[in-house]
C-alpha cells in the first residue's frame, strides 16, 4: 500500500520520490563506482604487467628470427611523466608490443591517443621537437593502463651495442612471466582501511537522509489516512513501504548515474589516474549487497525516524515542540569507538597486522557519533541564542522549532570533515616513516643528465651549456686505476675534470691543469693511500670494469697533493683521486664516461623540458633526471592519491545532497514563504533567514567534527608509534572547504528561493 501511495499520492507523491530516488541514486552511483575501483586497479595492473620487456638480467639471449631489442627512452614533459620504448626488430617474428599491430621503422612511432593529442596541439610544441618521429597509428587500449596515459613506441637501430640491464635488452616476448606484487606494512593497510571507511561513512549518512525527504509532509498525508481508519501501525507500515519505493526508484537511477559516469570516466584525469570504462566493473556480489542493503537500511531508517512521531487523524505531535534530546546514549557511540581501538594503541609497525574488524568498528562508530551528537548539539545551542534582527530571529526560532531536520542536511559534511581532519594528521603523522630526506643538493644542481658510454661527455657538456634557461654545467668522467693491468689487486675510484668541477668533489683550495688529488677520510676508501703515491707507475682504466677498455699506463706526478672530501649534487662522497685533464694521457679522458650535472635558471618556465630536447638531440638514450629534496614511498603516494581521488567524488556527492536537501526544505515551506512576502516581509530578509539557518547547523556541525576528526586522529597516531602532532593549517583548510561547499550550495538555492516568495505560492488544489 505504501508504494502503490508512493506512485498514486499525484504530483506531491511523485515529487518526493524523485528527490528520494534522486539522492539515493547519487549514494549508490558512488557505492557502486567504489565496489569498481578494486577492478579498475587490477585491469591497470594486468595491462602493465602484459607489456613489461626491458628487465633486469646476467646475461642476454641470443639473436634470433623471433627477438628484437627495446630500450627505455621515458621522457617527462613538465609535470607529465611519459612512457617511451624504442624497438628494433631482428627478425621476421620479432614479437609485438601490446595494442600495435606492427612495428615502426626508424624515423617512425606509434603513440598513445592522449599523447597524438598533445603533440598536435599547441602545448605541444616543444615536446615536438623532442619527438619528431612520424606518427604512423596510435597505441589501442589493450597496450595503455588509462586512456590518459602519455606513451610512445618508436623504431632504433644499433641497439646492440648498448645493452645495458633494466636499460636495454634483448627479448622474444612481452610480458612479466614472473609477476611480483609489492607488499604493504601493517601501517599502510591500516591507512587504506581508514581511507575506506573515511569516504564511505558520508555516502551511508546521506542515503539516511536522502529516504527522509518530504518527512514532513508524509506525516500529514499519514495523518489524513489515519483519520480514515488507518491504525498506528498500519500508518508506520505505509510509510515504510514509501521510502522502500522511493529507494529501489534510487537504485535504477543510481544504477543510471553509474553508467554515465562509467563512460565519463573515460574523460577525466584526477591526480595522474585514468581509467577506461570496460575497467569499472562492480564485484557481482558487492553490487548485490548494496543492491540489499540500499532498500533495507531505507526502511529502517523511516521506522527509527517514526519511533518519536505520534500520528492521529488530526495532525502530527511533531508540530508541537519537541521533548529534549538525551545525550547519554549518544556519547556511547564515539566512547565505543575509541574503546574498540584501544586495545591496538601502542601496536605499531612491528606487531603484526591491525585487527580489521576492530578498526572498521572504530572509526565507524566514532565517525557515527558526529550525527548522533549533532542534533543534540544544534538543539543545546540554538535554544540558548539570544534576540537579534527579523532574520536572525525568523532562522532560530525555525531551528528551534526543527533542530533535528537542519542537524540532518549538514550530517554528511560534518562526518566528512572529521574523517579528513582525522586522515590529515595521520598522513602528517606517519609521512615522516615514508618520506625520507634527498641526499641531492638541489641548491647546486636541479638536473643531472647521463649519456651511453660511446657519447664524447666533454661536447655533450658544451652543448648543455649552450641551452636556454641553464646557468652551470659541471662534467665529471670517472674511472678506476690498479697496480697492473688486468685483475688488479688493489684499486682506487678516479674523478676527472677541470678545476671548477673538482671542486664539486672535493675542498681544492687551488688549482690549475695538470694538477692531481687524492682525497682522505672517505668510508670504504682502503686501497688509495696504499696504492696512490708520488712517481709510482699505475694502470688507469677509463671505466670501473677492467675488461671493458683496455688500462693505459700512468705515473703518478710529484705534485699530488691530499684534500677533504666533499658530496657531489647527487649527495654521493666520492674518495680516490681527483685527476685535472692535462694530467692524464687523453685516451683516458676521451674514453671515460660519467655524469652531467646541470643548475637551472629559475626564471625560465620550460627550462628542465629545454634541457631534456637537448638530451635528446646528443643521443636518443640519453637519460635526463630531474633533482628532489625528498623521496617518498610509491605505495604511500598511491594511497595519499587514491584518498584525494574519493574526496573529490564524495565532495561533489555532499554538495550536491545539500542542494538538493536545501530544495526539498525550501519546498515544504512554499506556502509559508510566500506567506510572509504577501504579509510585507521583505525578500531580502527573508534570504538572510534562510542564510542563517543554514550557517548556524553548519558552524556547530564543523566545530564538532573538528573534535571528533582530532579525536580519531590522535588514536590512529597512538596505534602507530607515530608523534601526535596537530597540523592546524590542514584542520583550518578542511574546515573552510566544508563551510565553502555550504557557502555554494546556498548561492545556489537563492534563485529558486527566490521563486518561491511569490504570492502565487498561496494557491492550493
Amino acid at each position: 500500500m505504501g508504494v502503490r501511495f508512493a506512485f498514486t499520492g499525484g504530483r506531491e507523491g511523485w515529487g518526493r520520490v524523485l528527490l528520494t530516488a534522486v539522492g539515493v541514486g547519487l549514494g549508490v552511483a558512488l557505492l557502486l563506482l567504489t565496489t569498481a575501483i578494486p577492478s579498475a586497479l587490477a585491469a591497470r595492473g594486468e595491462r602493465n604487467d602484459a607489456r613489461k620487456d626491458v628487465m633486469f638480467v646476467d646475461k642476454q639471449m641470443p639473436k634470433a628470427d623471433n627477438t628484437l631489442i627495446a630500450a627505455v627512452v621515458d621522457t617527462t614533459f613538465r609535470t607529465d611523466d611519459i612512457r617511451g620504448r624504442e624497438l628494433e626488430p631482428e627478425g621476421l617474428r620479432a614479437p609485438l608490443p601490446p595494442g600495435v599491430d606492427r612495428l615502426p621503422a626508424v624515423g617512425e612511432m606509434i603513440v598513445s591517443p592522449a599523447l597524438e593529442r598533445l603533440l598536435t596541439s599547441d602545448d605541444g610544441k616543444l615536446l615536438r621537437k623532442r619527438l619528431p618521429d612520424r606518427i604512423i597509428g596510435t597505441i589501442g587500449e589493450t597496450g595503455l593502463v588509462g586512456p590518459a596515459e602519455l606513451s610512445f613506441y618508436r623504431g632504433g637501430e644499433g641497439l646492440e651495442h648498448h645493452f645495458n640491464g633494466g636499460v636495454v635488452a634483448r627479448i622474444d616476448r612481452f610480458g612479466d612471466p614472473h609477476p611480483t606484487s609489492e607488499g604493504m606494512d601493517p601501517v599502510l593497510i591500516l591507512l587504506t582501511l581508514v581511507v575506506f571507511i573515511v569516504l564511505l561513512m558520508p555516502v551511508g549518512v546521506f542515503i539516511a537522509t536522502a529516504v527522509r525527504f518530504g518527512g514532513e509532509r508524509r506525516d500529514r498525508r499519514l495523518a489524513a489516512l489515519r483519520l480514515v481508519g488507518a491504525d498506528g501501525m498500519m500508518a508506520r507500515r505505509i510509510a515504510a513501504g514509501e521510502a522502500f519505493a522511493g529507494a529501489a526508484v534510487g537504485l535504477v537511477f543510481g544504477t543510471v548515474f553509474f553508467l554515465i559516469g562509467r563512460q565519463a570516466a573515460g574523460y577525466v584525469e584526477l591526480l595522474d589516474v585514468s581509467v577506461f570504462p570496460s575497467d569499472l566493473n562492480p564485484a557481482p556480489a558487492l553490487a548485490v549487497l548494496v543492491g540489499v542493503v540500499v532498500p533495507v537500511a531505507a526502511v529502517l531508517v523511516t521506522l527509527f525516524a517514526l519511533r518519536g512521531v505520534v500520528i492521529e487523524p488530526l495532525g502530527v505531535v511533531r508540530t508541537a515542540r519537541p521533548p529534549r534530546r538525551r545525550l547519554w546514549w549518544r556519547l556511547l557511540m564515539p566512547l565505543g569507538g575509541v574503546a574498540a581501538l584501544a586495545p591496538m594503541i601502542g601496536q605499531g609497525n612491528d606487531s603484526g597486522q591491525f585487527n580489521d574488524l576492530l578498526v572498521i568498528a572504530g572509526v565507524s562508530l566514532l565517525l557515527t557519533g558526529v550525527t548522533a551528537l549533532l542534533p543534540w548539539v544544534v538543539e543545546a545551542a540554538v535554544a540558548r541564542l539570544g534576540s537579534g534582527g527579523v532574520a536572525w530571529q525568523l532562522a532560530v526560532r525555525r531551528l528551534q522549532l526543527s533542530s533535528g531536520t537542519a542537524a540532518r542536511m549538514v550530517n554528511g559534511i560534518a562526518v566528512a570533515v572529521a574523517g579528513a581532519i582525522a586522515l590529515q594528521m595521520f598522513f602528517y603523522g606517519v609521512a615522516g616513516g615514508y618520506t625520507t630526506a634527498s641526499k641531492q643538493d638541489v641548491d647546486r644542481a636541479q638536473m643531472e643528465v647521463g649519456v651511453p658510454d660511446d657519447v664524447p661527455l666533454l661536447p655533450a657538456g658544451r652543448q648543455l651549456a649552450r641551452t636556454e634557461g641553464v646557468q652551470k654545467v659541471t662534467v665529471l668522467s670517472y674511472g678506476s686505476v690498479g697496480e697492473k693491468a688486468k685483475s688488479p689487486k688493489k684499486y682506487a675510484e678516479v674523478t676527472i675534470g677541470d678545476c671548477a668541477a673538482l671542486r664539486e668533489v672535493g675542498a681544492i683550495p687551488s688549482c690549475r691543469d695538470g694538477d692531481v688529488f687524492t682525497v682522505r677520510g672517505v668510508e670504504y676508501d682502503h686501497d688509495t693511500s696504499l696504492l696512490v703515491k708520488p712517481g709510482r707507475k699505475l694502470w688507469v682504466s677509463p671505466s670501473y670494469s677492467q675488461s671493458e677498455k683496455p688500462a693505459v699506463a700512468w705515473t703518478v706526478p710529484a705534485s699530488l697533493r691530499q684534500v677533504e672530501p666533499r658530496e657531489d649534487p647527487s649527495g654521493v662522497e666520492r674518495g680516490g683521486v681527483l685527476v685535472t685533464p692535462g694530467a692524464l694521457p687523453k685516451e683516458v679522458v676521451a674514453q671515460a664516461a660519467g655524469r652531467i650535472f646541470v643548475a637551472l635558471d629559475p626564471g625560465v618556465a620550460d627550462a628542465r623540458d629545454l634541457v631534456r630536447n637537448t638530451a635528446a638531440r646528443i643521443d636518443p638514450l640519453s637519460d635526463p633526471a630531474t633533482y628532489a629534496a625528498t623521496n617518498r614511498s610509491k605505495q604511500f603516494n598511491s594511497i595519499r592519491t587514491g584518498l584525494f581521488v574519493g574526496s573529490a567524488c564524495v565532495l561533489l556527492l555532499i554538495g550536491v545532497s545539500l542542494l538538493v536537501s536545501q530544495l526539498e526544505q525550501l519546498r515544504e515551506r512554499r506556502k509559508l514563504l510566500s506567506s510572509l512576502v504577501a504579509f510585507g516581509t521583505r525578500r531580502r530578509t527573508l534570504s538572510l533567514s534562510v542564510l542563517w539557518q543554514t550557517a548556524i547547523p553548519i558552524g556547530l556541525g564543523l566545530v564538532l567534527s573538528s573534535g571528533v576528526g582530532l579525536a580519531l586522529g590522535v588514536v590512529l597516531l597512538k596505534m602507530t608509534n607515530s608523534s601526535v602532532h596537530v597540523d592546524w593549517a590542514a584542520v583550518l583548510a578542511m574546515t573552510g572547504i566544508g563551510a565553502g561547499v555550504v557557502l555554494l550550495v546556498t548561492v545556489l538555492s537563492l534563485p529558486p528561493l527566490l521563486r518561491m516568495m511569490r504570492p502565487d505560492g498561496l494557491r492550493t488544489e
